[in-house]
């Protein structure tokens, strides 16, 4: 019998990686990352990459795998993933699916449409529009292009209203309508775990001290040896991550260190928010509250229950 896949999704700080790591030490589990910062080396504190020791026990497939200067697109991640998946498989193990970028999730579940390649060209000639004529401006003309894709995206989301414009122009039509029209979902069994934090505000408080922590283990460092490098400003998607972008911005000045802080863990939340919300969209997904003191045991036996039965 094919082994399951075993997706165990979360908003940040919600604790998947010990989760995960007990799942290891229970079942014959290989963990693959579903997670876009985790992918780029030398982002390890600010992305609460596993240190070390976690990762001898419980390795993780798809970190450090790209230069922070480099993309990464969800088409990729459903590449590279499916490869991992086989090979785990191979190994008569069980994939095990840990992370928080919900993009990857469904776009491996779902299937990808047949959008375009990313043109560098193309980008930069967007990029320096929006030097000149801001963001704004260019949603604007997203608008006009493509109405459905510039009322589904943010005027303040230059990554994807870039993005946008680029397919429009690459394929000659809108990138709505070219959305599900690609990959086929993926088949066979699924078990999936949604971590749901009941109570918000233990989590914004959460989300508080592991900032501070990373702050304490070095992170200003960790984003300072990354601008030192010439090659990397806060436009890359890889400094978008959240929490890196604010320190850049101390780094530049913009930000006092206290405001730095907040505005941190401001948008850390705001993450929280949308992963949540994308959670609550997942079909016959099972949903365990954060703050349970029985979460693991709960877990296990679900995951046992179906494991039996499949």
């Amino acid at each position: 019998m094919t082994a399951p896949l075993i997706f165990l999704m979360g908003p940040t700080a919600s604790g998947k990686t010990d989760l995960a790591v007990e799942l290891v030490r229970r079942f014959p589990c290989d963990i693959i990352s579903v997670d876009s910062a985790m992918i780029y080396r030398g982002m390890d504190i600010g992305t609460a990459k596993p240190g070390p020791e976690v990762l001898r026990l419980a390795p993780h497939r798809l970190i450090n795998i790209l230069d922070p200067a480099e993309t990464y697109s969800a088409a990729q991640f459903c590449r590279d993933a499916r490869g991992e998946i086989a090979a785990v498989r191979t190994a008569g193990r069980i994939p095990l699916l840990v992370g928080g970028t919900m993009l990857y999730f469904r776009a491996l579940q779902q299937g990808l449409s047949l959008l375009p390649a990313a043109d560098p060209v193309v980008r930069a000639r967007l990029e320096a529009e929006a030097q000149t004529r801001g963001w704004a401006a260019l949603h604007d003309t997203l608008g006009e292009v493509d109405p459905a894709a510039a009322a589904r995206i943010h005027p303040n989301d230059p990554q994807r209203i870039q993005r946008a414009l680029e397919v429009y122009e690459l394929s000659g039509r809108p990138m709505s309508d070219l959305l599900g029209q690609g990959e086929a979902p993926w088949q066979g069994p699924l078990i999936k775990l949604a971590l749901i934090p009941v109570d918000r505000e233990r989590l914004r408080q959460r989300i508080s001290a592991r900032f501070r922590a990373m702050l304490e283990q070095g992170l200003v460092d960790e984003v300072q040896s990354l601008r030192t490098r010439g090659d990397l400003d806060r436009d890359r998607p890889a400094i978008r991550c959240v929490g890196y972008r604010q320190v850049w911005e101390y780094l530049d000045g913009v930000l006092p260190y206290e405001a730095m802080i907040h505005k941190a863990v401001i948008a850390t939340g705001q993450l929280a928010k949308r992963q949540i919300t994308w959670l609550k969209k997942e079909k016959e997904a099972r949903w365990f509250d954060v703050s349970d003191e029985k979460l693991y045991s709960r877990a296990i036996t679900y995951i046992k229950t179906l494991l039996v039965t499949r």
